[in-house]
């Protein structure tokens, strides 16, 4: 087993809530073994305030939220990721960078929780965030549990992109 600590970024389209939710879900369920980091394709400039407020519900520092573009992590000097994740289709869709260090990605698209604003109550619009964060958060649960140093390249990526297609995930524990 290795104390290689693997560095995780979350791609989706604003940097504002899915992405975001991820990078502290990881930091928090990792145990210090992966770094989270977060981006988005087209920046909002801020993470969203119903964001902030289900992760400081939930005891998490949001001090590292920031609304930032993938393009910081494109450049040579950024830290070499080991796995890309996007988390909406739109990020999906949109062409990436080519980043450092060529790492492992999948997509584990979940629905948008911003888009509850549009006409949803506020129980309509908390459902929302909450179902992304449970969503984001049993995925990584999942992820983070891998045997990763006893799994080759091939059987690794199957099971990133299982974690991704999987949308009948229980609560985790």
């Amino acid at each position: 087993m290795t104390d290689k600590t693997y560095n995780v970024l979350f791609l989706c389209n604003a940097n504002s809530a899915r992405s975001l939710m991820a990078e502290a879900i990881i930091e928090r369920e990792s145990m210090g073994r992966f770094k989270g980091f977060s981006a988005g394709a087209h920046p909002s400039g801020a993470p969203h305030p119903e964001t902030l407020a289900l992760l400081q519900r939930l005891n998490y520092d949001t001090g590292f939220a920031r609304s930032k573009s993938w393009d910081e992590f494109g450049t040579a000097d950024a830290p070499e990721m080991d796995f890309v994740f996007t988390v909406c289709d739109q990020a999906a869709a949109e062409e990436c960078p080519v980043w450092p260090g060529q790492p492992m990605s999948a997509h584990w698209g979940v629905a948008d929780p911003v888009k509850a604003l549009d006409g949803g109550n506020a129980a309509e619009v908390a459902v929302a965030f909450n179902d992304t964060y449970r969503m984001l958060r049993n995925r990584i649960s999942i992820f983070v549990n891998l045997p990763i140093d006893a799994l080759d390249t091939l059987s690794l990526q199957k099971q990133l992109d299982e974690i991704g297609q999987n949308t009948n995930l229980s609560e985790a524990e």
